[in-house]
């Protein structure tokens, strides 16, 4: 089912029914650990090569559209394929497979973290496993900056937005948003300099016939109409309004349900870069603005994202649960209930813009047919966005070496006390194994909290 023999590598596949669609999107839920690079990979080799439910010319055409859209890149490439493989229902099928068991195991996890987070066994782990995310988040920034800033005037636009939300603690927002305008400016001025890029290649390569083929024509429901685009965009914010309207009317405005629907609504537009990116936005309103969570906490969430399936961006879900557990919005006896509401609630906000980026502009996309390219704002925010990353790890090494903070009065003398050598080891050995031997995430997060624990245990004793 779903794969051909090698006898058969002349002829198209057999039409794909919604029942092993629906058995494929589920199991990759379960299975999609690597983060987007990984997860586009998964797809790619079972979709494209084995399967050939998809041409790689249409993987490609379908993932550089997802490229230039805010979000997490590879449930919305999930979305598209599923969408033009059985209409509306099998992209919603598609992308909310992708999340659901993420969404389920990484609530059972937070509670477990909330539950029992004081265990000597379980502060271990998350002892060894913070210095590894901080690691974790300088090999983003370096992956991003190598990719992204191919000049000197994007090296200035990403340490200008280092600085900015460093030092001046400007809102990730308008650092985006100026970054986007220098970015055009810039693309007038200097095009050399804002070339479009984060382009996925021409799919010249052929691994045989596949189901949607180069030359398949556009399926009925996947034709550009004007209809079509007003339907979704009515349905899609009919059930954005329906939601904070039943939340408004339920706990007020200024609830903590209905500000995490309005604060991830917010969220999901401003995810150019992945995840990594968001992470910032996220800290400065989960922690310093709503303290739903403490920095330490978020940094823990992180590690949990980062071991679970499903896209990065689902650590949302671990600040919605905390949210609402330490809000307590159904009250002192109702904490569990608070949390998983406050995880619902950010995942449902910030996936939604995703289907509808999907279903509105997916038919426009199939009409064109052409390779689709960053313009050039979009070139000036990929480069702020290494700036942004880069603040990110400034906070996590801060919290995670100095988690008692600076010894006033601050001085050379004072600098180290409270200093937590180990914890910086275990970061450098996860770096040389990032950035070194590249080693996979899972296994430098695992290799570190066994690290962790064991420190911990024998702590004791020496």
């Amino acid at each position: 089912m779903g794969s051909v023999s090698k006898d058969d590598m002349t002829k198209a596949p057999a039409p794909v029914s919604v029942g092993e669609a629906f058995r494929y999107w589920l199991k990759l839920g379960f299975i999609s650990f690597g983060g987007p690079v990984g997860q586009i990979s998964m797809m790619h080799q079972e979709l494209v090569e084995r399967r050939r439910w998809i041409s790689e010319h249409r993987f490609l055409h379908a993932l550089n559209y997802c490229m230039v859209l805010p979000g997490p890149e590879a449930q919305q490439l999930a979305t598209y394929i599923g969408w033009l493989m059985h209409d509306t229902w099998g992209g919603i099928m598609a992308g909310t497979l992708f999340v659901l068991p993420s969404l389920f195991i990484l609530s059972a996890l937070t509670w477990i973290y909330l539950a029992f987070g004081d265990v000597p066994a379980v502060a271990g782990i998350l002892y060894g496993i913070k210095p590894a995310v901080t690691a974790i988040v300088v090999f983003a920034a370096y992956r991003i900056g190598s990719r992204a800033l191919k000049n000197a005037v994007l090296w200035a636009l990403a340490a200008a937005a280092f600085v900015a939300i460093f030092t001046f603690n400007l809102p990730f927002p308008y650092i985006v948003l100026g970054a986007g305008i220098l970015g055009s400016i810039g693309g007038h001025i200097a095009p050399d300099k804002f070339k479009t890029g984060g382009h996925h290649g021409d799919g010249k390569k052929s691994y045989g016939p596949a189901l949607i083929d180069d030359h398949t024509p556009t399926p009925e429901h996947a034709r550009f109409k004007w209809t079509r685009v007003f339907t979704f965009a009515v349905v899609g914010l009919a059930i954005w309004g329906s939601i904070m309207g039943l939340m408004t009317t339920q706990y007020g405005w200024q609830g903590t349900l209905t500000q995490m629907g309005w604060f991830f609504t917010k969220a999901a537009l401003l995810t150019f870069g992945g995840a990594y990116a968001v992470l910032p936005y996220v800290y400065q309103g989960g922690v310093e603005h709503y303290q739903w969570l403490t920095g330490p906490q978020m940094i823990d969430g992180l590690a949990l994202g980062e071991t679970t399936p499903g896209p990065l961006i689902m650590v949302v879900a671990f600040v919605g649960f905390i949210g609402g557990w330490t809000k307590e919005v159904f009250g002192s006896g109702m904490l569990a209930q608070a949390g998983i509401a406050g995880a619902a609630v950010a995942t449902i906000f910030t996936f939604l813009p995703s289907f509808l980026f999907i279903l509105l502009g997916g038919p426009a996309v199939e009409a064109t047919r052409h390779d689709l390219k960053f313009t050039a704002p979009l070139t000036g925010i990929t480069a702020a966005v290494v700036g942004v990353v880069l603040n990110l790890a400034v906070f996590f090494a801060y919290h995670v070496l100095w988690p008692q903070g600076f010894v006033q009065p601050l001085s050379v003398q004072t600098l180290f006390l409270g200093f937590e050598w180990f914890t910086a080891l275990i970061g450098v050995g996860a770096g040389v194994a990032l950035f070194r031997y590249k080693v996979g995430i899972i296994p430098v997060i695992g290799a570190c909290g066994l690290a962790g624990l064991g420190y911990t245990l024998l702590k004791p004793l020496l």
